[in-house]
């Protein structure tokens, strides 16, 4: 098992290199624990002409937030895969009008990476949502891939 804190860093590292909307969002990584990821994002870079949360940046971070779980489940098991999100739905219930809170729990989903070491592959629905002082802002559901990385290459 790997130190929870040291993933978190490498996560938001790979986001910013990789996905360089994420940094233009302010997305940060601020918690990963019991097989839940807790993120968030300053409301300012994400709005929209009324001042409250653009409804693409609440599904892109709750997305990112999605395949950054599986993503943490994955090297916490040892593991390297590749991770392609393959379908995504979101219900917008609130408006945000304070920094983007996003949640996604992988507790009751632990047996994909069992799937994933012993066949190589897994498919996944991952949930994930936008909570703010109101209640829930925003659900998230995605489908998500993910397929072992050969290491012996």
């Amino acid at each position: 098992m790997t130190n929870s804190d040291d993933l978190c860093r490498e996560l938001q590292s790979l986001w910013h290199q990789n996905f360089p909307l994420s940094k233009a969002m302010g997305l940060t990584v601020v918690s990963f624990t019991d097989h839940i990821l807790t993120t968030r994002a300053p409301l300012l870079p994400n709005t929209n002409i009324h001042n409250t949360a653009f409804a693409g940046s609440l599904y892109a971070i709750e997305a990112m937030t999605a395949w950054g779980l599986l993503y943490l489940e994955i090297a916490n098991a040892g593991l390297h895969a590749s991770i392609i999100h393959a379908h995504g739905d979101i219900d917008f219930a609130k408006t945000v009008n304070e920094d983007i809170v996003a949640m996604a729990d992988f507790s009751t989903l632990t047996n994909h990476i069992d799937e994933l070491a012993e066949r190589g592959k897994t498919r996944l629905t991952i949930a994930a949502k936008v909570q703010t002082k109101d209640g829930v802002a925003s659900q998230f559901s995605g489908d998500y891939l993910a397929r072992l990385e050969r290491t012996d290459q």
